[in-house]
């Protein structure tokens, strides 16, 4: 997972930033839409990374710097899911990630073009936000996209803040962090307290993706946060408590090819750790050999997981009725040398989201045995590629 968490989301932020993206320049030049939008796309999709910094070193990630953002390298997001708990045990499930995505390097020979404004910037921002309504059976996505100048979109370390409009991650103290995001029919206030020290994945933070040097993210986790406030549908306000796990990955890299999508897993462990696998599917139906996991232990202790290490058997499907894609619904994950073995599911089956591009990310619950003793879990799976390849796609 570790090597590879950056190839699953890297191809997302493409499609979405090349379609989303473009409605917004749309927007900005409404005299010149096509040509906007013309434009726009091949700077989205270009393949040339020359002059944006590279993940060469390990040991590189120094906090509180790098809660921020990190402009000089082309791809970036800060990535929140939770599982969170009403009274009398109502649950629900949340997604909140803000994408930036530079067009051009920033660095000290190739600085932004003069005359400079408020408005001009080589820096995109894009932003999803889930709520999973388990017991009414119910999933409300939103999508937003901003450009990362006037204010509308940003990110910074120091006291750590990441917006796009009015949906924000901000902490309000040391180790703890507020979300806020108001997608109108749904919208949640939530509080996250640090438990764990981050988890650097790879090598101290450096997660390789191929041989060559620089082909590689820096990233890191922070799970086991405990979680605490309010979610509104409707009209309807409700308290809730849960756990939320943070993803942050900077880098520029490349899509290995003949990937066509990938599964991811984010497991909370109810023994306090947490574990985290993921495998990309290639197009002959072989696996991608750098596909990886972190078992993360109740002391924050982290095990890395080669493919060989271990097993996802899929149990179950579900085929939306939105998109005709059919989807793994069940799942048995077994890690020999842990001596671990959960199944899951689910909490509920439509948990799709269909904005600029289709893809499967909800919640859901685990349970089994680790060293022979009973083990349970909640988390969030993303699915991709089901709805067609994601590789190719701009």
């Amino acid at each position: 997972m570790t090597n590879n968490s950056y190839t699953r989301r890297i191809i997302l932020i493409l499609i979405l930033l090349a379609t989303a993206v473009g409605a917004l320049f749309l927007w900005w030049q409404p005299t010149q839409p096509a040509t906007a939008q013309a434009s726009l796309l091949p700077l989205l999709s270009q393949t040339d990374t020359s002059g944006f910094a590279r993940a060469t070193e390990p040991n590189a990630i120094q906090f509180p710097r790098d809660l921020g953002p990190h402009p000089d390298y082309q791809t970036e997001w800060w990535y929140y899911t939770g599982n969170l708990e009403g009274e009398n045990g109502r649950l629900f499930g949340y997604q909140l990630t803000i994408f930036r995505r530079a067009l051009s390097p920033t660095t000290p020979h190739s600085p932004l073009p003069t005359p400079q404004s408020n408005w001009r910037t080589n820096q995109v921002y894009l932003a999803h936000f889930t709520l999973s309504d388990i017991a009414n059976d119910t999933f409300y996505p939103h999508e937003r996209f901003s450009r990362g100048a006037a204010g509308l979109a940003g990110a910074q370390a120091q006291p750590y803040r990441v917006w796009l409009d009015d949906w924000t991650i901000a902490e309000t103290a040391p180790g703890v962090v507020q979300l806020q995001a108001n997608g109108g029919d749904v919208a949640l206030d939530l509080t996250l307290t640090q438990t764990l020290p981050p988890v650097l994945h790879g090598d101290g933070g450096l997660s390789p993706k191929g041989e060559e040097p620089g082909n590689a993210s820096y990233y890191y986790s922070i799970i086991q946060q405990q979680t605490a406030g309010t979610i509104r549908i409707g009209d309807e306000t409700v308290p809730v408590t849960g756990l939320s796990w943070q993803d942050h990955e900077y880098s520029t890299s490349a899509l290995s090819a003949g990937a066509v999508g990938w599964d991811w897993f984010s497991l909370q462990l109810d023994n306090g750790g947490g574990l985290m696998l993921f495998q990309i599917r290639n197009a002959d139906g072989t696996l991608e050999p750098l596909s990886s996991g972190s078992y993360i232990a109740p002391d924050g202790t982290v095990t890395h997981l080669q493919l060989a290490d271990f097993d996802i058997e899929v149990q179950d499907t579900w085929t939306s009725p939105t998109s005709g894609a059919q989807y793994p619904a069940g799942w048995r994950l077994r890690i020999p040398k842990l001596d671990l073995d959960l199944q899951g599911r689910p909490l509920m089956a439509d948990q799709e989201l269909n904005v600029s591009t289709t893809y499967w990310e909800g919640a859901v619950q685990f349970s089994g045995t680790l060293a022979g003793q009973p083990l349970t879990a909640r988390g969030y799976i993303e699915l991709t590629g089901y709805a067609g390849s994601m590789n190719g796609r701009i």
